[in-house]
């Protein structure tokens, strides 16, 4: 009890974040016995695997604890801060130049010592947010023009997504979606998002047209991202389709109420049964009623996301807590959708639910701030350091 005297923030988002956390421990054990034999080549125990998502966890619910004790416009400087060295490790990830099946998946770093595996486009998404919002509050009530916001905004913001979009494609349309959304509802002009926005097409146009005429410089990614779209579009079953073709399997049989805990079979064929398609697995197990149950509490949680934002007294408050929300529960429903073929798969993993360090911990760090934001203690104290004398709500609905 004297633990739960010293949490503060938006006990709602508490809850739902440790109900996630601890269901995620039922269809990653389940998932666990394929990963025995896929990742450790037949050695190890599913225990063992069940033990590092534990251990994962208590990191990340670590950070979040370390993280909502935090005055929220402390992050305005460590996204400042932070900026510089997330575009480092950015340019050292890409460069390792790492592939798989040949393919590039310039993803990942490893953490010398602990021996996890970083992924960088993460960390990168939460401090572009975040420094994104600081700029947004720093313009705000002044007539800024483009060729003004290019170097403090647009640079950074261009820096990071050219750094993931080899790699990580839908990571890098995630970010840009988001900037987007936070430069909206911050009141940064309509008419330069839309040259934004098309700017943002031809570069992604030209990095194809670059990577189809030399090949070498990205193995095969460029290839990857059109073989998922047409197959996606292509009605016809195909040996490409074998992950998407085994979810739907796992869906149609898990039925109203599912087979039960553990007794799913297209995990031993799902490659990604314990992170890109959870969901699948989840819906076998525990049928339709599980899987509406999960959508329920992600939908809370974008709930209590926008009721945290409307109810912080200041515009970097609002921006912050959007900005580092939202793609939660965005990445939640794409992770969803690529299970039942509503969108090509995209490699994006579950949030809170899926096995992986990287994304759970950078989750934690997002659901941290967001409850530093709804903590009364650090809103009071960000209030004062910040003067405020808009009308808290035109920032989320004014502009619409």
């Amino acid at each position: 009890m004297e633990f739960f005297n010293k949490i503060s923030g938006d006990k709602a988002i508490w809850a739902i974040v440790a109900l996630l956390a601890l269901f995620s421990f039922l269809p990653v054990y389940s998932a666990s016995s394929n990963l025995v034999y896929v990742v450790g080549n037949g050695t190890g125990t599913t225990l063992s695997f069940l033990f590092k998502h534990g251990l994962l966890l208590a990191l990340g619910f670590g950070i979040i604890y370390g993280v909502h004790k935090i005055p929220t416009h402390f992050f305005k400087g460590l996204s400042l801060i932070a900026m510089p060295i997330v575009l480092l490790l950015l340019v050292y990830t890409l460069a390792q130049g790492t592939t798989i099946g040949g393919a590039n998946a310039s993803r990942w770093i490893r953490l010398p010592l602990v021996g996890f595996t970083f992924q960088t486009s993460n960390l990168a998404a939460v401090v572009l947010m975040a420094y994104v919002a600081r700029y947004l509050t720093k313009i705000k009530d002044k007539t800024i023009g483009f060729k003004e916001s290019i170097l403090p905004l647009w640079l950074p913001v261009f820096l990071v997504l050219i750094l993931i979009l080899p790699a990580n494609f839908s990571t890098a349309a995630i970010i840009f979606f988001m900037v987007m959304v936070l430069c909206f509802l911050g009141g940064y002009p309509i008419k330069y998002l839309l040259g934004i926005i098309g700017s943002g097409i031809l570069t992604l146009t030209l990095f194809i047209l670059v990577a189809k005429a030399a090949p070498d410089l990205f193995p095969n990614r460029v290839n990857t991202w059109q073989n998922r779209i047409e197959n996606f579009a292509n009605d016809e079953d195909s040996d490409a389709d074998y992950q998407i073709e085994k979810a739907k399997i796992a869906i149609a049989t898990g039925g109203i109420i599912g087979k039960g805990a553990g007794k799913s079979i297209q995990k031993n064929f799902l490659p990604q049964s314990s992170s890109d398609f959870i969901f699948a697995i989840i819906v076998e197990e525990y049928g339709l009623v599980g899987g509406m149950v999960l959508v329920f509490f992600y939908l809370l949680l974008l709930f209590r996301i926008v009721v945290v934002a409307n109810g912080n007294t200041t515009i970097f408050g609002k921006l912050l807590v959007v900005g580092v929300g939202l793609p939660i529960v965005f990445q939640a429903f794409i992770n969803m959708a690529v299970a039942v073929e509503l969108f090509p798969v995209t490699g994006q993993t579950l949030p809170l639910i899926s096995s992986g360090g990287t994304s759970t911990w950078m989750t934690c760090l997002a659901i941290g701030i967001i409850l530093s934001a709804s903590n009364k203690e650090t809103i009071e104290e960000s209030s004062s350091a910040e003067i405020d004398d808009t009308n808290p709500l035109e920032v989320l609905s004014g502009q619409l």
